[in-house]
């Protein structure tokens, strides 16, 4: 990170001695409460976009690559009908939703016989509360035409993901040209799939086989 933040700050810079139409010039030029912003917030906007917007997408595309490759039917089903994709989408989202919030404790508090310390950071599981079996019938199960899908995988409420018309467009381009491109493929060797295990959890190593 200190690494990406000493760039992100050599970029603006750069971009404050020599000007243009990009996003980084407009950041350094816009104004919030009339007051320009300073580089360590342009700079951390600069990070969240590459951060939020990257990392996870690919996470959220890996993962729904990796149960087509291994369930024929449900990927052939998507080939010969890509108008399920759209809902077919929101369930990969809902299975394998890529994030995990992390916060912080306000004050000190006891919760199903967890203590909790005000400052303690703890994770919020979306990825758990989308198998909520009181919230979705078939909570385990991979359904593709699942027409009922209130999952989190966006965060709820004052919480909700600012990019998540984005990452359903891109993880919905991918997925209907994917499919038309290459309508078969499987794993090439399911036990060299890896995955991530941190706050955003996704395929990271994915050789798949074009059949």
């Amino acid at each position: 990170m200190d690494k990406l933040f000493d760039y992100l700050l050599e970029q603006i810079r750069d971009h404050v001695a020599n000007p243009r139409d990009d996003l980084t010039t407009y950041l350094i030029e816009a104004e919030l409460y009339g007051r320009r912003l300073e580089p360590s917030h342009v700079s951390g906007t600069m990070a969240l976009l590459l951060i939020a917007g990257i990392d996870t997408t690919w996470s959220a595309i890996g993962a729904s690559l990796w149960h087509l490759a291994r369930t024929p039917a449900d990927r052939e089903r998507l080939v010969a009908d890509p108008s399920l994709v759209p809902t077919a989408m929101e369930e990969f989202l809902r299975a394998f939703a890529p994030v995990t919030m992390a916060r912080l404790v306000r004050e000190d508090m006891t919760w199903r016989g967890v203590e909790m310390k005000a400052d303690d950071w703890i994770l919020l599981s979306f990825p758990a509360a989308n198998r909520d079996p009181a919230q979705f019938d078939r909570a385990d199960e991979i359904a593709i035409d699942r027409e009922v899908n209130r999952h989190a995988a966006f965060g709820l409420g004052i919480h909700r993901c600012v990019g998540s018309h984005l990452a359903r467009m891109e993880l919905r381009t991918a997925l209907e040209v994917w499919l038309e491109r290459v309508p078969s493929f499987t794993l090439a060797d399911p036990a060299a799939v890896t995955w991530a295990a941190y706050q955003v959890r996704g395929p990271r190593t994915l050789p798949v086989r074009i059949t």
